[in-house]
């Protein structure tokens, strides 16, 4: 991987904080940018360039509803110029729940006494990788606590006995992480295990506020947090995974600060985050803080628009925090990537567990509950293409060689025939008829529209192959 220390600003130090709270609100409390130039802001990303803080800072304060609609439909317009109606399928598993940190937010808090710990152990992982490939997931991230039970070496385990599972036509092809920061010699030894994205997410970026919500355990080291992904980098991950966790301070903040994250990262190591993932907080009645920056529907929907125009080419993470009817608006507006499935008790996939959540054995509520089944249908009802693909991080088109393919415009020629080949083999080895008739449907229709793809007969020819019987064939 290639470095560029001069692309570096003075606050764009390797391995330094660069979270400055003054000139964010700065920014911020600019006066009510013009018609004009919040059009230009958003014309400037529609070219594809990735915005600047103070261009961020135009859409967050443009607060008319026209200028709003604008910024909406641009968001719209760039997520099908960059991504196409691709949406890509994972699922969470939860590996241990065990943690040494102490957040108000956080049901694995280790305050939480009436917390039900446990760590799966090396046959309940299998059940559970095998469940999910009898549901047709081809891509996972695994979660951890933050413990010291679960170090690097735990985790690279935990992670080739996860791609070492394979039941009938089932595999898992992308395992991602989330887990606590690591040194660099670490992220090293997970990183030999084969991962995808390591994600670490801030929280919020507001240094002062952080230490309010951080009361014990190394969490509570806020610059620590803020530098682990440099460190991942360092260690060769280039693809690393960016969240805020709405509702603990104002979001236009945290938005700002996700930003700032990304050009830190384009600055310093030439790419931005892989992805941007935005949870938020909901249920106000559970926690111990009030429920003052909770963020409405409404706003939800602006600040997930406004990210995706603010950096193009990063892949956004849409949980399911949120109901199905929130996730079915909010996809319009950017997001790439959703989980599907999801159940978060430990053990809950082979054991169907997660009929009836368990707060004390879980991180957070879940608020869609429907099957990868369920999903996948309403995905081909409303026209998306359910994707599996795997094939860029296989073909070592990660970090700085994702860049090069991606701002071309190289993931909509690539991913999207990759996307029909996942389908394809999904609705063989998986789907029930009514699913099964309107996948093919969705794949002839993609087919039809693939203008700038030139080996449309060759697409044409490996679905037939998986139809009779060949798996993971990409581009």
């Amino acid at each position: 991987m290639k470095f560029y220390p001069e692309k570096c600003s003075i606050k764009d130090q390797r391995m330094k904080p660069f979270i400055d709270p003054d000139e964010i609100w700065g920014h911020l409390n600019e006066e009510k940018p013009s018609k004009e130039r919040v059009r230009e802001v958003i014309a400037k990303s529609l070219s594809k360039e990735r915005l600047t803080l103070a261009e961020t800072a135009v859409l967050i304060n443009a607060d008319d509803p026209e200028l709003i609609e604008e910024i909406l439909q641009g968001a719209r317009m760039l997520k099908d110029k960059v991504y196409g109606n691709r949406i890509v399928l994972f699922a969470p598993l939860y590996v241990g729940n065990k943690c040494s940190n102490n957040c108000k937010y956080c049901g694995f808090r280790s305050s939480n006494k009436d917390a039900v710990r446990k760590t799966l152990d090396k046959q309940e992982l299998i059940a559970e990788v095998e469940a999910l490939e009898d549901n047709g997931q081809k891509r996972l991230i695994l979660v951890y606590g933050e413990h010291r039970e679960y170090d690097a070496q735990y985790i690279a385990d935990t992670v080739r006995t996860v791609y070492s599972v394979k039941k009938g036509n089932g595999e898992i092809r992308r395992v991602n992480i989330n887990a606590a920061p690591l040194e660099i010699e670490d992220f090293r030894i997970v990183k030999d295990s084969g991962i995808g994205t390591y994600q670490v997410f801030q929280e919020t970026y507001h240094p002062e506020v952080y230490k309010d919500y951080h009361l014990g355990g190394k969490k509570a080291d806020y610059e620590y947090r803020l530098t682990s992904l440099d460190r991942a980098q360092e260690a060769g991950i280039d693809d690393v995974g960016i969240g805020a966790l709405f509702g603990l301070y104002d979001w236009r903040f945290e938005v700002m600060g996700l930003v700032r994250h990304t050009n830190h990262f384009e600055a310093c190591y030439n790419v931005g985050p892989h992805t941007i993932s935005f949870p938020r907080i909901q249920d106000a009645s559970m926690l111990s803080f009030g429920d003052k920056y909770i963020v409405s529907d409404k706003d939800f929907v602006r600040l997930v628009a406004i990210l995706r125009l603010a950096v193009p080419y990063t892949g956004m993470i849409l949980t399911a925090r949120e109901n199905q009817y929130v996730r079915r608006e909010v996809m319009k507006f950017g997001v790439s990537q959703i989980d599907g499935g999801t159940k978060l008790e430990l053990g809950s996939y082979h054991e169907s567990q997660n009929e009836q959540q368990n707060l004390n054995r879980e991180q957070f509520m879940i608020n869609d509950n429907r099957s990868l089944a369920e999903i996948i249908d309403e995905l081909l009802e409303d026209g998306y293409m359910p994707s599996f693909c795997t094939a860029c991080y296989r073909l070592g088109r990660t970090g700085e060689h994702f860049m090069e393919f991606s701002v071309p415009g190289f993931i909509k020629r690539y991913c999207s025939p990759n996307a029909m080949l996942t389908l394809a083999e999904y609705i063989m080895d998986y789907a029930t008829p009514e699913t099964a008739k309107k996948g093919w449907e969705v794949i002839e229709k993609n087919i039809q529209d693939l203008k700038e793809f030139k080996r449309i007969d060759e697409v044409r020819n490996r679905i037939e192959r998986i139809r009779q019987g060949e798996r993971d064939l990409y581009f």
